[in-house]
């Protein structure tokens, strides 16, 4: 099974745009929402209107574009927003300084989404992927039962074994509480379309998420493109909905 999965819908209008362009072209079939950003209210009425599943785009590392936003809620966002983009490797360390801030400002995006879409989100994952760092993993905030977006996958050789180490331990708490795809993988890694046969090829089998940004011109431009249908119409495929 393949889903396609288009994140940061309501991050900004042109990002909405093309991700609904996308829904209407039949080349995705979920997407990952933000909330408290410029465009997140209009983003939810579409998606909506359109039956288009959305999940919850957790949003620690880009400031918050949206009005009306509490000042407490910015700063303790901005205090976690500081912490992980100070280096890249701000995603494995815990801090016990923010913990209180990290549940707060987790809950205050699950509270908008149900406000904004009219229900409690059943799957989550992170933009740049901060869903995964440590204060989320090692707190369990994440609700247990949801559906949660799994590390990058990659094949012996492909990262060094540290890295493979820890994403495997990240997925292995992952699991113990949620349910997590087989594969993950970003369209941006696969480009040109012609590389997506592995991709293709464990989703015969398999649960795989295939990630993309309908806002980066090249991605957008892939999907609508001829040569995405027919990869995966000669995989035997459809674009098929997220469990």
């Amino acid at each position: 099974m393949l889903t396609v999965n288009a994140d940061d819908l309501g991050r900004c209008a042109v990002a909405t745009d093309r991700i609904m362009a996308c829904v209407a072209a039949n080349r995705i079939n979920a997407a990952s929402a933000m909330v408290f950003m410029e465009d997140s209210q209009r983003a939810a009425t579409l998606a909506t209107a359109s039956g288009l599943d959305a999940g919850l785009h957790i949003n620690f590392s880009e400031s918050f574009t949206g009005p009306d936003i509490p000042p407490s809620l910015r700063r303790n966002h901005e205090r976690i927003r500081r912490f992980l983009r100070a280096n890249k490797y701000a995603l494995v360390i815990y801090n016990p300084f923010l913990r209180k801030a990290f549940r707060e400002v987790f809950a205050a995006q699950v509270e908008e989404f149900a406000r904004l879409y009219g229900r409690v989100p059943s799957r989550f994952d992170g933009h740049q992927h901060m869903h995964l760092c440590s204060n989320m993993i090692l707190d369990r905030l994440l609700p247990t039962g949801a559906r949660v977006r799994r590390s990058f996958s990659f094949n012996a050789g492909e990262k060094n074994f540290l890295n493979r180490y820890y994403r495997k331990f990240v997925d292995r708490r992952l699991l113990a509480r949620h349910r997590i795809g087989h594969f993950f993988f970003a369209l941006s890694q696969h480009l040109p379309v012609a590389r997506l046969q592995r991709v293709i090829g464990l989703a015969k089998t398999s649960d795989v998420e295939l990630m993309t940004h309908p806002q980066v011109n090249a991605e957008f431009e892939a999907l609508l493109s001829d040569e995405f249908v027919n990869a995966i119409s000669a995989g035997q495929l459809e674009v098929c909905q997220m469990p």
